[in-house]
């Protein structure tokens, strides 16, 4: 029997954590070139593995991420190997690609600020923690695929922060469990608890549908995953609205049928041929309202193409 080298060792580590946690959608399908799969996997492990050692840390988690934060920044400096599975395999991609170390010091950033805040007064409040949590993974992303466009980085991050959002829609019982929220206070205070679920629903599906131009600027097979990440954002919105709202009191899931159905217009995309209309039922079409990352001030409807 072959004796696996800890690189070896490492990568296997990060597929199982990539395979093993992710709930709504594949993060990386065989639709993306195998020669990518493996890294993003070790992204994902990445994300995953820092998320753990804040959430599951209790009193302990700023401390430990405080530990993780020291590991990484000797990873992108000491030539000395990282002794952690996640960061050994991680490197080789850092360095593959030059991937530069802000995003993985803004996740970590993302999840010290979780040990501390429970809760966001205002929009902008919450939507500079989502630059911090959620847009620097679409970063990483691009980067793999070679994808260098201030364009393409500012809708990555629509679309990252979108999906996010209609995360925290759909995870408010859950959360609440765990004494946090995500759901923006002045929203609760004007709207209650399901009108401010729903104010995040409206939100996410206008950052969302920058996925549309962000598909068609990508590498077609990258597009084609981008698409399955932007439809199953719409998909777990539209779980929450059929629910009214109240995922203060159920959390709602997409169906193994609806994910397949996704991932069936996603296909279409191989071909050539424009994303199936019927796509476009995922997302509830009386909520026009757009909004941008770049824009903290709310609306931008009359502002964007």
């Amino acid at each position: 029997m072959t004796e696996l080298t800890p690189e070896a060792a490492a990568d296997i580590y990060c597929r199982m954590l990539a395979n093993r946690h992710y709930e709504n959608f594949t993060v990386a399908s065989l639709i993306v070139p195998a020669r990518y799969r493996l890294h993003l996997a070790r992204i994902y492990a990445f994300c995953r593995t820092t998320d753990d050692l804040g959430d599951e840390s209790t009193a302990d988690g700023a401390a430990r991420l405080g530990e993780w934060r020291g590991e990484v920044e000797r990873m992108f400096r000491d030539p000395v190997a990282p002794v952690h599975p996640v960061l050994l395999a991680l490197r080789q991609t850092i360095r593959a690609f030059t991937i530069d170390e802000q995003p993985c010091l803004d996740l970590i950033a993302a999840n010290l600020q979780d040990q501390t805040v429970s809760r966001y007064q205002t929009w902008d409040d919450l939507l500079a923690y989502c630059g911090l949590s959620a847009a620097p993974v679409g970063r990483m992303v691009l980067a793999v695929f070679g994808v260098q466009d201030a364009r393409a980085t500012q809708l990555s991050d629509d679309v990252c922060i979108g999906l996010q959002l209609a995360n925290f829609a759909q995870d408010v019982k859950r959360d609440g469990e765990i004494g946090r929220t995500y759901l923006v206070q002045e929203d609760i205070a004007s709207r209650g608890i399901a009108g401010a679920v729903a104010q995040h629903c409206d939100r996410a599906t206008s950052l969302l549908s920058s996925g549309r131009e962000l598909e068609g600027m990508v590498p077609r097979r990258l597009g084609i995953q981008l698409s399955l990440y932007r439809m199953g954002g719409e998909a777990i919105v539209s779980a929450v609205r059929r629910v009214n709202y109240h995922t203060d009191r159920v959390r709602p899931q997409v169906s193994s049928r609806e994910k397949a159905r996704i991932l069936a217009m996603a296909l279409l995309r191989r071909g050539g041929k424009a994303e199936d209309a019927r796509a476009r039922h995922i997302q509830d079409s009386s909520h026009p309202t757009r909004y941008r990352t770049g824009d903290t001030t709310g609306p931008v409807s009359d502002r964007r193409a």
